[in-house]
């Protein structure tokens, strides 16, 4: 099947051969890069026998799979490329997990946890549930340890697991902004050590954020989940350790000394510009756009913030590389068209063929069959376009790549419905009731990070401004790769200029400013990360959530520099936008991280946090972690 082995760079082949390919017992490698292609794509491809298609019609479309995967257009995320035909089976990336309030519920959800990381999935959870710190347990008389005592279980638990040979696990943490133990939540990563395997995110209301906008001082009303009671929080709480008893009872005159809804943010923002986290997620916004109310409210979202899903729920992603379909000066949307097309059905295949590790996550899955299809290498294909990322121009790119994302998708998810039908539970989903339209999938678009997949196409990761023209990428054994990006690379050749001195000055800290020959508009076009405005990020992932059904996940890049007040406009400007979440990274604020682009050994090149041992990043889990694809 296919050439005898795909043209791939060397930083592609050692993520294959770190993280990919089958090893023996010796860990010696014994496929190659072609032979992993063909094994995913004859097994995704043999879904199509349940739809009646012939041996050879099977091969055929097997034959297509191969071709966009070894030719960077289109690959699906990592735990297909790892698992397709393997004896896990495991082809998705995205879980959410309910966290019920019982000993059974959250022992039962750990277990899943650790059989779905041990396979490379992510998950999420929301801990709303759980009832607060000190509250009455009927059962045994006593008294509740807490969400956080809980959550330290399934931090360990992912610790052990360390997902065998693939990566180290990765996970969503969520909790209401109306919790009782929302202070011990938001403060819970100011130490770095704690949670080290979980982004967190709050989850604010439109309720919340009118009463911020029109009412600050306004004090914040939290609920006890178990008896619906409201109660106040009281300024001298000590955050670490309070319980439910000295809270103060919302139902009468509250006394001074009181948490109000700026205070909160207050501690969302300064946490963020500390640490980076929490990130926000904004549930209502996200609630807006569930295909199907009726199977329930979406609480949570997988670890990189781009899919929320469902209890149970999960999703398999797949990231088409735009950059490859920048042809003589030009964005050829027919031959983008064509792979969204075909990234649809192939998603659509891994569903039937899928080992979803419980029968309530195949139950919910093949209920409503949701996929995420998004997209790759858009700075790239701006660079060769020779469009600014940071301007009017890049944001009505951004929208028109974006819709036709979505017109394609949706067109190639309508085909399939009538060849196969809808998803099961379309019958009172959006679709039926609001939209009267036929579709194989509940959901369709999402953009994830791409981290790892990125390195595999030789693009750059998700709708993300490149961080860096040039870096040493940190791989696993220890060793760095030079990386130099592709479409600045191309434009040095055909300028007739020396690209690995330039390279290598460049990585080395050197401002673009700086190299002779190149004038001022390859400076305004090849924009990196730090150089773009905090408002354009945030500009630019508006504009794709709008078209989105999924969310998007983007850092919004900081400087050093940066203020709590910047932090703070940056969040309540995501919101006006309709983003679904914002998550910001502010240079330097993690112990550790080296501060040049010269000790690149240590960061990650997307949001230039610190890495661990085996190169996954503390901050975006990219890096080295398949999630990201």
């Amino acid at each position: 099947m296919g050439p005898a082995e795909p043209n791939l760079s060397e930083n592609a082949i050692r993520t294959l051969q770190t993280r990919y390919l089958r090893k023996d017992d010796s860990c010696a490698v014994t496929e190659t890069p072609g032979e992993l292609f063909s094994r995913v794509a004859r097994f995704v491809a043999s879904a199509e026998k349940i739809y009646g298609s012939s041996d050879a019609d099977v091969e055929q479309t097997a034959q297509r799979f191969y071709d966009v995967m070894a030719a960077g257009e289109f690959l699906p995320n990592s735990p297909t490329l790892m698992n397709a035909g393997r004896s896990l089976g495991v082809l998705s990336a995205c879980f959410v997990l309910p966290v019920e309030d019982s000993i059974e519920g959250i022992f039962e959800s750990v277990k899943q946890a650790a059989r779905i990381q041990k396979a490379g999935g992510g998950t999420g959870f929301s801990f709303d549930r759980l009832r607060p710190t000190g509250d009455y347990i009927a059962s045994s008389g006593g008294r509740t340890s807490g969400p956080m005592s809980f959550w330290r279980v399934l931090c360990e638990a992912t610790r052990a697991i360390q997902q065998g040979a693939f990566r180290r696990g990765a996970n969503m943490g969520m909790m209401s902004i109306g919790h009782p133990d929302i202070l011990k939540f938001i403060t819970s990563k100011n130490d770095l050590s704690a949670f080290e395997n979980f982004n967190i995110s709050v989850k604010v209301t439109d309720k919340f954020m009118a009463g911020l906008r029109d009412e600050p001082d306004g004090l914040l009303v939290v609920t006890n989940p178990r008896t619906a009671r409201r109660y106040y929080l009281p300024r001298n709480l000590d955050v670490d350790s309070y319980v439910i008893d000295q809270l103060v009872p919302a139902d009468g005159a509250p006394p001074t000394g009181l948490y109000t809804r700026a205070d909160l943010w207050d501690m969302i923002v300064q946490g963020a510009w500390a640490t980076g986290e929490p990130g926000l997620c904004f549930i209502d916004r996200v609630n807006k756009d569930n295909p199907t109310p009726a199977a329930g409210r979406i609480e949570a979202t997988n670890p990189c913030g781009e899919q929320p899903l469902l209890d149970h729920e999960a999703c398999n992603l797949g990231s088409i590389d735009l950059s490859k379909f920048v042809r003589g000066g030009e964005l050829d949307e027919q031959g983008f068209g064509r792979i969204i097309r075909l990234g649809v059905r192939f998603l659509d295949d891994v569903i039937d063929v899928s080992n979803f590790v419980t029968e309530q996550i195949e139950q919910r899955c093949k209920a409503n069959r949701k996929i995420g299809l998004g997209l790759m290498g858009l700075a790239d294909a701006m660079f060769l376009l020779g469009i600014k990322y940071d301007s009017d121009e890049g944001i009505a790119f951004g929208r028109r790549v974006a819709r036709l994302l979505r017109r394609e998708a949706f067109a190639a998810g309508e085909a399939l419905a009538g060849q196969r039908g809808t998803f099961p539970d379309w019958s009172g989903s959006r679709w039926d009731v609001e939209a009267n339209r036929p579709m194989r999938n509940a959901a369709v678009t999402t953009i994830a990070p791409t981290g790892t997949l990125s390195i595999l196409s030789g693009c750059s990761g998700g709708i993300e401004p490149v961080f860096a023209l040039a870096f040493y990428r940190h791989v696993l054994n220890g060793r760095e790769l030079f990386e130099l990006n592709g479409p600045f690379r191309r434009m040095l050749e055909q300028r007739g200029m020396d690209v690995e001195v330039i390279g290598r000055r460049l990585a080395e800290g050197e401002p673009l400013s700086r190299i002779p020959g190149l004038d001022d508009r390859v400076g305004d076009v090849f924009v990196t990360a730090h150089q773009i405005a905090s408002e354009w990020h945030v500009r630019m992932q508006a504009v794709f959530q709008e078209y989105i059904d999924g969310a998007i996940s983007k850092t919004i890049n900081l400087p050093n520099s940066a203020t709590p007040p910047d932090i703070n406009e940056i969040y309540r400007l995501a919101y006006d936008l309709k983003c679904k979440g914002v998550t910001v990274y502010r240079d330097g604020c993690r112990a550790g991280q080296p501060m040049a682009i010269l000790t690149p050994s240590a960061q990650c090149p997307h949001c230039h946090g610190p890495l661990a041992d085996d190169g996954v990043c503390c901050r975006c889990l990219r890096c080295g972690c398949t999630l990201c694809s």
